[in-house]
């Protein structure tokens, strides 16, 4: 025989597998669609072209040879893979990675993913609780798809989307001289016990100004890192604490007193989503599923 080629032919294969199933040319040539010659042509063509015998004649049937054997186990790879591209496409389980600050994370996103998981069984989520640099450090790196936050970081690579905006409130035990009135005053504070997010908030600086303005004096007991811990340590008995309604109105607003406050501090929740890349499908689809489920409440409204 000829020196071996080093070429493939996907039809010659072809022309092997099916003589190896069905035991002849012409019921090969049937099964494949074709001339009984060309499948006879195949298998001379495959035999010249590896340098052995692959069939030997048997009462009119084709026994395949060793050789045949183990060339045929070794284009099984090779026709699984056929079939994969031919056959339907594989789902896909796409993935969303999302990040938020422990205020949005805890009881209210988690609360939200339940249900868009639910809802969408063929989706699945990876979230991660961060602070809000972290939010837009993780976008930036492409670490994350989506991000929510209620902190206005102007940065090159980055797209903040609106999503919900309010108006602050002071929140108190029901039973706070202060838990009657309809709207608190600056001036209300003076003398007052609360509880004052940590400095490296915006609005604790603006609070701070306002108060200043008013020449109204609280005593701060406490500082926090979020509006969740200022409610809970004013639960406790600490006083009153200026704080974002959204969300924590949906989870204390049986337990404590929310009281508009008089002052131009407002709070603008935002999507954080990548400038350089395009947004995922998946993030899309939960952006909207967060428009079209989160609860109405008094403080705040989409925006």
């Amino acid at each position: 025989m000829n020196k071996p080629k080093n070429w493939h032919s996907i039809p010659e294969y072809q022309a092997l597998r099916a003589v190896m199933q069905v035991g002849t040319t012409t019921a090969a040539a049937r099964h494949l669609g074709m001339s009984q010659s060309a499948v006879s042509r195949s298998i001379a063509n495959l035999e010249n072209r590896v340098g052995t015998t692959l069939f030997e004649r048997d009462s009119g049937r084709l026994s395949p040879t060793q050789e045949a054997v183990r060339l045929n186990r070794r284009l099984d790879p090779l026709f699984d893979a056929l079939n994969r591209i031919d056959g339907p496409a594989e789902p896909v389980q796409e993935t969303l990675r999302l990040i938020s600050p422990p205020t949005y994370a805890h009881r209210f996103l988690v609360t939200q993913i339940s249900s868009f998981l639910k809802t969408n069984p063929h989706f699945f989520v990876s979230f991660e609780v961060n602070t809000s640099d972290e939010v837009t450090r993780g976008i930036l790196d492409d670490r994350f798809d989506l991000g929510v936050t209620g902190v206005e970081l102007s940065r090159a690579g980055v797209k903040l989307i609106r999503y919900r905006q309010s108006q602050a409130v002071c929140v108190m035990t029901l039973d706070h001289s202060l838990a009657p009135k309809k709207e608190i005053d600056p001036k209300d504070l003076h003398n007052q016990d609360i509880v004052a997010l940590t400095h490296r908030h915006a609005r604790r600086g603006q609070l701070e100004r306002i108060l200043q303005q008013a020449r109204s004096t609280p005593r701060i007991l406490a500082e926090v890192s979020t509006s969740f811990a200022a409610a809970d340590l004013a639960l406790g008995g600490l006083g009153l604490a200026v704080v974002n309604p959204f969300p924590l109105y949906y989870y204390r607003s049986n337990d404590l007193a929310f009281v508009p406050f008089a002052s131009p501090i407002r709070y603008q929740t935002h999507f954080v989503v990548s400038d350089q890349r395009p947004v995922p499908r998946i993030a899309r689809a939960f952006m909207r599923h967060l428009r079209l489920n989160t609860p109405a409440d008094p403080f705040s409204q989409k925006g």
